[in-house]
């Protein structure tokens, strides 16, 4: 039995930081929130000295730190956990995996909203009396200190117009004249809406009858009682009172004043209240039952439904058109009607403007969507919405796999081959392909994979045994695969027949679709008007000042743009080099493409869809949904414009150098230029009774890629990569580890990057070591990059094991003194 005297034991907690370090801290629990902290849960600490961030408890026990005195935790932020217990698994997991930090992996999965931020503010000193000591511009900052109270950094640089005030502050601390300290706010904020009602002492129709006789003698306050009761009418029903009318019904009405209505607040006849309201669109839910499939599609589920009584993982290869879509909402209905829930997983935003609004048909409310595109607010609404359980079934993009489940059935990953499931920068380097399969199984739930083209990696898996199969291989509704016409450009320039970019096949063909009302989509697969501008006289070429790399022109906006780092220039009248004014554009992008179309063809509509046009929220959705009802003629874009989208009237798709992917300098280059191919192609001729044709434009067409395409061959192609994976020991037959060495001196990083590859050589091998050696692009930034790249086989080597010893070789090189500054960057399985 306890003592009565005995103290209370003290809890330590370990806390996840939303910063790159490498382990847990421990933080000490005031006693007055010890019975109220949970694992899972947010609290406010302080990190250094100053700086205030939300951590997440990820252990609770009574082991003071050894190393370290703890720190209080400031502020229990939640009474419930905001992260659950399975989520905090995955993080290890893909901390450990990729070989990142936890508190990275935190910070990229928790939603900006949920981290409490800390701005820093200067307050006076009460006890400062010698201002005689002090500057004019520290004069002019106590000045304003003593209207305000306090300020904050941002505003004392407005107040002085200068951009660095460090010396001012750190002067005004010496001479103990202000204080510093640290604002905590919190970046979320629920959606309120203000409302008003009748008092209950109005509700029979007795008291309205006299409150309506005694406004008479003032017209605006009787207006509002009667518009009101217009909206509400309790006379009738007095339970309607209870849900109000929002108070923004009164505003757009002139003949009603504010005060008016804020008098009849204080005379106590209304009163007003707030409510929390959605931020999405309120859809009705939907009828789950009313998806038929046809017989090839039901045949395919029920595969899936046999493989996953064995399999944790399977693979749905079915061709472009094939309806996946319709096998999907089958699968969702079912295990949502079990009680368990989906994550449906995209590779790009795009994607998700068509396919949401037809699950939302179907799933109604039930279901969410997360996606970068949204606010920090709608995010955190989306998280917990899955907490509440308002939210059974997700559609979201790579992000979206670290959301709070906690009962998850089944993870469908969409066009599963998509590079963009990786993320490259900043850590962790995951992919959400493979993420998924994990998570699934923490879940004790099942994957589903869906590709028309899928990654070699994952069709090696299905062949061998280790994923279930599924294929389909027939169009939806008998529609047939689009025909394809290789033109010959080299022959085409030959006869003088090419107008700038276009064919004249290709000219002929835009003439028909625009003269039958067809639709046509053309890809060039790099955005900008062209990719360098370059002096005729000297061949003096835009180059970026930070990176190795042209600077792309942007006709739109006039400027020089790098596709790296960011950095813009004015378009040069003359060559800066020479002085020449003989400056032309070199190449073609998506915008010029848009331009000469434009010119050809003044009376089509045409749009553009790049990463400059759909910057904005909703432009994806704009720009989908204005080509689906047919206010858009043709459709340029980069591969946005491949992936999923589903358009009817589409009969046209003309590519634009294919050569360039083909040839790309890179062991997947063969496979991506199929599938990048085989993907846009799939856009034409999606139903029976509209053929589509494909009109590829080529200085070589005789390559047996573009063969394989035409054949729609996916598995010719695989056999003959699979078999030159095999023979140079790429995936699947290995895996690949990535190190970069960065520094902003050339040397420095060849000299580190050397050191680093010794070191792994020295215990790995070096037939497993490559490198070091620049990439395509060797300064990013201004920092020089060496690459090393590491093969590890799969049957011959300890996985775990070696991407220990890496990452102890590459902490031996950071710390080594003579190699300062260098920059380290560890991207497991690679693309």
């Amino acid at each position: 039995m306890t003592s009565f005297f005995e103290e209370e034991t003290t809890l330590f907690a370990d806390l996840i930081l939303p910063v790159p370090v490498p382990s847990l801290f421990t933080y000490r629990v005031p006693r007055e929130i010890s019975g109220l902290v949970k694992v899972g849960a947010r609290v406010i600490v302080q990190f250094g000295k100053k700086r205030v961030i939300t951590a997440v408890i990820a252990k609770i026990h009574t082991m003071p730190p050894q190393q370290y005195q703890a720190k209080y935790i400031l502020e229990l932020l939640d009474e419930q956990p905001i992260v659950t217990g399975k989520q905090l698994e995955l993080f290890k997991w893909v901390s450990e995996y990729y070989l990142c930090n936890i508190g990275e992996v935190l910070n990229v999965a928790l939603p900006a909203g949920l981290k409490i931020t800390s701005q820093s503010r200067i307050q006076l000193n009460p006890e400062f009396e010698y201002e005689d000591l002090l500057t004019d511009q520290e004069a002019i900052v106590v000045e304003e200190i003593k209207k305000h109270q306090t300020l904050s950094y941002e505003e004392v640089e407005r107040l002085l117009q200068k951009s660095n005030i460090t010396s001012i502050i750190k002067s005004l601390v010496g001479k103990r004249a202000v204080i510093l300290y640290e604002e905590v706010k919190e970046r979320y904020k629920p959606k309120v809406v203000k409302k008003i009602r009748l008092t209950s002492a109005y509700l029979s129709n007795e008291a309205l009858s006299a409150l309506a006789g005694s406004l008479e003698k003032n017209q605006k306050q009787q207006d509002i009682l009667l518009k009101y009761l217009s909206y509400i009418p309790v006379y009738n029903n007095p339970d309607l009172n209870q849900k109000g009318l929002d108070k923004s019904v009164f505003g757009g009405d002139d003949s009603i004043s504010a005060s008016s209505l804020n008098t009849l607040i204080k005379k106590g006849i209304f009163e007003q209240f707030e409510i929390f309201i959605s931020r999405f669109e309120e859809i009705p839910a939907g009828n789950m039952a009313t998806i038929s499939l046809t017989e090839t599609q039901t045949e395919a589920a029920r595969q899936i439904q046999e493989y996953f009584k064995q399999k944790e993982v399977v693979l749905l290869h079915g061709i472009t058109g094939s309806g996946k879509t319709e096998v999907y909402i089958d699968l969702i209905r079912q295990v949502l009607e079990s009680g368990s829930q989906v994550l449906f997983l995209l590779p790009e935003i795009a994607l998700t403007t068509q396919i949401v609004v037809r699950l939302k048909k179907v799933f109604g409310d039930v279901m969410g969507i997360y996606h970068s595109k949204f606010s920090d607010n709608e995010r955190v609404e989306v998280w917990k919405g899955i907490l509440d359980g308002k939210f059974q079934f997700v559609v979201g993009v790579r992000s979206a796999i670290f959301l709070p489940f906690d009962n998850l059935g089944l993870i469908i990953v969409d066009e599963e081959h998509e590079s963009s499931y990786k993320q490259h920068d900043p850590a962790p380097r995951y992919n959400a392909r493979d993420v998924a399969v994990i998570m699934s199984y923490m879940h004790s739930g099942k994957t589903l994979l869906g590709s028309a083209t899928p990654s070699l990696e994952s069709y090696y898996h299905a062949l061998s045994g280790r994923y279930g199969l599924v294929e389909m291989k027939q169009r939806f509704g008998n529609a047939a695969l689009p025909t394809f016409e290789l033109i010959d450009i080299k022959k085409e320039k030959k006869q003088k027949k090419m107008k700038n970019e276009f064919s004249s096949v290709l000219i002929e063909h835009l003439q028909h679709n625009l003269k039958h009302k067809e639709q046509t989509i053309l890809f060039q697969n790099r955005r900008g008007y062209s990719p360098y501008m370059q002096c005729e006289e000297c061949n003096w070429i835009s180059e970026c000042a930070n990176c190795d790399v042209s600077l792309t022109y942007h006709m739109k906006a006039r400027e020089l743009r790098c596709h790296y780092c960011g950095h813009k220039e004015e378009v040069p009248r003359t060559c800066p080099n020479c002085g020449s004014p003989k400056v032309r554009t070199i190449g073609f992008g998506t915008e010029k493409i848009e331009d000469e179309i434009n010119l050809m063809f003044p009376e089509a509509r045409v749009q553009r869809m790049d990463m400059d046009t759909t910057r904005a929220k909703n432009a994806y959705q704009q720009i989908i949904q204005d080509f689906e009802v047919g206010g858009i003629d043709i459709l340029v874009g980069t591969q946005m414009v491949s992936k999923g989208l589903d358009f009817d009237n589409v009969s046209i798709v003309g590519i634009f150098d294919a050569d360039r992917m083909i040839h790309f300098p890179e062991f997947r280059a063969t496979e991506r230029a199929f599938q990048m191919l085989t993907q846009v192609s799939g856009r034409a001729g999606r139903r029976a009774d509209k053929p589509g044709k494909v009109l590829i434009q080529t200085a070589n067409p005789g390559q047996k890629l573009l063969e394989r395409v035409i054949q729609n061959d996916y598995e010719g192609m695989y056999e003959s990569e699979i078999a030159e994976r095999e023979k140079y020991n790429y995936p699947p037959f290995s895996r690949l580890i990535k190190v970069t060495v960065k520094h902003i001196d050339e040397s420095t990083a060849n000299r580190a990057a050397k050191v680093l590859a010794e070191k792994l050589a020295g215990n790995l091998g070096l037939s497993r070591v490559l490198g070091p050696q620049p990439p395509l692009v060797e300064r990013v930034r201004n920092l020089f990059l060496f690459d090393i790249l590491i093969k590890l086989e799969r049957e011959k080597i300890n996985f775990k094991a070696a991407k220990s010893f890496i990452q102890e070789k590459v902490i031996d090189t950071l710390t080594d003194k003579t190699l300062k500054s260098i920059q380290v960057v560890i991207d497991v399985d690679c693309l």
